[in-house]
């Protein structure tokens, strides 16, 4: 005769239930996306002028780089001056309330810069700064 080992039921089913460690782990995910700002680089380093009057801003959601040769960047990507607008709207239908921040080198064209401008505000964009470093005082 074979004796048979009975086993409770809750030996059984002895899980580990995943579901709330899953729901905290989601929840400090969306927690750490909504608490982490995106910085968005021009792709290129750049020689800024100095300016007494320069001041610190946070909002400056487009960025666009003029290197001292003339070749202009947005979204680390060299782009020809006339292909300027059409990131500017790209980029402003992205984030309505973007502003342009153009950050020449100081041995940048002129011409350069205002063409860069024009293109920026025929792309529908109003405020439009120019990066300089602050002039210690």
């Amino acid at each position: 005769m074979k004796t048979r080992r009975h086993f409770s039921s809750q030996e059984e089913d002895a899980e580990i239930n995943m579901t709330p460690m899953l729901d905290i782990v989601f929840i400090m995910l969306i927690f750490f996306i909504v608490t982490t700002s995106f910085i968005k680089e021009s792709g290129i380093e750049v020689n800024r002028p100095d300016a007494k009057s320069a001041q610190r801003t946070e909002r400056g959601n487009i960025l666009i780089g003029i290197r001292q040769n003339g070749e202009i960047w947005i979204d680390q990507r060299a782009v020809d001056v006339r292909a300027v607008r059409a990131n500017v709207e790209r980029l402003l239908a992205e984030n309505p309330e973007g502003a342009v921040v153009i950050q020449a080198d100081r041995e940048a064209s002129t011409g350069t810069l205002v063409q860069v401008m024009d293109q920026a505000r025929l792309g529908g964009v109003t405020n439009i700064s120019i990066a300089a470093n602050a002039e210690a005082h």
